[in-house]
């Protein structure tokens, strides 16, 4: 065996040069040596072994020609983070819902009685099928038709400016405006289940997953914005899969966390989450804490949970949107292990 291989520390990627064996391994017309490239798992006085991609290579030293210690392999893009942002917003659509929905083109336009941004707006992706000042004309007409002011989610990467993009550069000149930026993060969901740079947890006691929709999981987040039940529901329930999920007054978790609410008999959610399933990911969304109970970890604990039940449904990849400003959000999730994918901003048209 050549000498600089002895010297290569065991672990170490290598390349290894040897003579095929010609009783067994070599054709008569064919080459007489081979290349074995991986991990240098062992090495004995009379043979080395290394890790390929189809397996261990157990390769006599006699027959090794040449060796040599090679750089890492190039490591691939997460695949959390390889998919383009159109069609990480392909994705995102459905796994929030929306009452009303209609194409034009590749575009869809969304309406839910004004009931969040993302159910009351278009999301751009593709192509209208029309010259862009004619699409922009219809979406108009159909936002005011319904009573609603014209709004359009539009995406790109972190940071991006909407007067670049030929869409946005349209809607600005007819005097609509920007509002804040809108992160799309995304992690594997093995990792958030994990807790990103904690310690895996096994379970998630005091944490309720329910596919059903009820009464203390709504007023719960009708604490957090303005809502219409009905309308509410039927956003919330608009996926083609979704989960709830919450932490309540009462139990042993609430116990420990000091939750409980003396002479209380009926338990109410004091955090909540939503998980959506759509496009192969989970999305997550709706996460909300009481503000009297924030800074105990129960977004954390709601959120891996969630991740762990979508890792076990054999979901691999999660996403969710924080606005940008957000900064004790984006802390919160990035430690779970979520990373910054794209944005999005938000375009409104003027009144009347």
């Amino acid at each position: 065996m050549p000498a600089p291989l002895d010297a290569v520390r065991i672990g170490a990627r290598v390349v290894v040069r040897s003579r095929l064996d010609p009783r067994r391994e070599a054709p008569h017309d064919g080459p007489s040596m081979t290349d074995a490239v991986g991990t240098l798992v062992s090495r004995t006085d009379t043979e080395v072994v290394v890790q390929t991609r189809h397996g261990e290579v157990t390769i006599p030293r006699d027959r090794i020609v040449a060796a040599k210690e090679v750089p890492p392999r190039p490591s691939r893009r997460a695949a959390h983070l390889a998919i383009s942002v159109d069609d990480l917003q392909r994705v995102m659509g459905p796994a929030w819902g929306a009452v009303e929905r209609e194409h034009l083109g590749d575009w869809e336009l969304r309406a839910s009685s004004g009931f969040t941004q993302r159910g009351n707006s278009v999301l751009p992706v593709g192509t209208p099928g029309l010259p862009l000042s004619e699409a922009v004309d219809r979406v108009e007409q159909w936002y005011a038709a319904r009573g609603l002011p014209a709004k359009v989610s539009l995406p790109g990467p972190v940071g991006f400016a909407p007067g670049d993009d030929p869409l946005g550069a349209e809607l600005l000149g007819r005097g609509w405006t920007a509002g804040d930026r809108t992160l799309n993060l995304t992690a594997a969901t093995q990792t958030v289940a994990g807790g990103g740079t904690d310690a895996p947890a096994t379970d998630a006691p005091g944490v309720r997953i329910t596919s059903d929709l009820d009464d203390s999981w709504l007023a719960a987040y009708s604490l957090s914005r303005p809502l219409e039940r009905e309308v509410a529901a039927r956003v919330l329930t608009g996926s083609p899969g979704q989960l709830f999920a919450s932490i309540a007054t009462g139990g042993g978790l609430a116990q420990r966390l000091g939750l409980d609410t003396p002479g209380s008999r009926d338990p109410r959610p004091v955090a909540i989450g939503r998980l959506a399933f759509a496009g192969g990911w989970a999305g997550l969304a709706a996460v909300w804490t009481d503000p009297a109970m924030r800074g105990r970890g129960l977004a954390t604990r709601l959120t891996r949970a969630l991740a762990a039940r979508a890792e076990a449904d054999g979901i691999r990849l999660v996403h969710l949107q924080v606005e940008a400003d957000n900064a004790t959000a984006i802390r919160l999730y990035e430690h779970l292990g979520f990373e910054r994918h794209s944005s999005y901003v938000y375009l409104t048209a003027p009144r009347g």
